[in-house]
């Protein structure tokens, strides 16, 4: 069985990792650094952590103000208040200057559950991405996100990182993270799945069903949303001639919509989304929740029979 890890857990982790060889490096939180476990730096390194409580605008800003000053700085709270609350200060402040903010926002998507509609972040993805000069990555796994930190450490200007609040298998024989690359976990020849987040376990469980039904489907992992690696998307659609995206968001905006955008210019080819269609989350338990919002592997094979 692959081993299930907290994203978050592996965040809070490698914040302390790099903190301890790097004095540059100051975390803030919006009075939730126990569930984005930034306190676990906070711990380490209490004079370069900072809680501002129920103000995630003035976090925002004040990261800003940090980053100009030559620190690195990490930001974190809910995707739905990183994202929805604090848009302005993270468009005006810290993207228009291009400055050192890596927001990691925890407990994104429908995987919140029971907290329901208002926490459920969906339209994260797309706010961020619409912003010049950030970048957003979307990691599979709990050893994925590690790489993506540690990237967006060493890579001057905003990142967006997307985590979910639930446990999350490890992929196994995964490439390592590269910024604006996909991977081909699985090849196929009659129809490519692309996946980012949790969905990517659900597009490798369909493939498998798919084998069974004599159907050859190619998988990848887009972990980086923005920048997108067009070259692999032309190359699967000159292949396949059609995918099925799949993503824990709207199909609005979000990894669906930028692989539209990407082909519908240099390589026409027929897209089917797995995601949330126009609606808001509601209050469940996470796994009844991708059931009625039909983001599993029978969701995706139905797809892919369809085509």
């Amino acid at each position: 069985m692959p081993e299930m890890l907290y994203a978050r857990d592996v965040y809070g982790k490698t914040l302390v990792e790099i903190g301890q060889k790097n004095s540059h490096l100051v975390v803030c939180d919006a009075d939730l650094s126990g569930s984005t476990r930034t306190s676990l730096f906070a711990k380490e390194f209490p004079g370069r952590f900072f809680n501002f409580g129920v103000a995630e605008q003035n976090m925002m800003a004040t990261a800003a103000g940090l980053a100009s000053c030559g620190k690195v700085v990490f930001v974190s709270t809910f995707a739905m208040f990183a994202t929805g609350r604090a848009w302005d200060q993270v468009r005006n402040t810290i993207c228009y200057s291009g400055l050192n903010v890596k927001i990691v926002a925890t407990h994104a998507g429908l995987t919140v559950g029971p907290d329901g509609a208002s926490h459920q972040a969906l339209e994260d993805i797309a706010i961020m991405r619409a912003i010049p000069n950030m970048n957003v990555i979307v990691p599979a796994d709990g050893p994925e996100t590690r790489e993506a930190v540690f990237t967006a450490f060493q890579t001057k200007g905003p990142f967006y990182i997307r985590l979910g609040r639930a446990k999350i298998a490890t992929i196994e024989q995964r490439p390592p993270f590269k910024l604006g690359k996909g991977f081909v976990l699985k090849e196929g020849r009659d129809v490519t799945l692309v996946a980012c987040g949790i969905m990517v376990q659900e597009a490798l469980a369909a493939s498998d069903e798919l084998a069974k039904k004599n159907i050859s489907a190619q998988v990848i992992n887009m972990p980086t949303i923005k920048p997108i690696d067009e070259a692999l998307l032309i190359e699967a659609a000159r292949k396949t001639k059609r995918l099925v995206v799949c993503e824990e968001h709207s199909v609005t905006g979000g990894l669906a919509s930028a692989i539209a955008e990407v082909l519908s210019e240099k390589e026409p080819v027929k897209i089917l989304r797995i995601g949330v269609k126009d609606r808001f989350g509601q209050s469940g338990d996470e796994k009844d929740l991708l059931r009625e919002y039909q983001l599993t592997s029978g969701a995706i094979v139905a797809a892919v029979q369809s085509l």
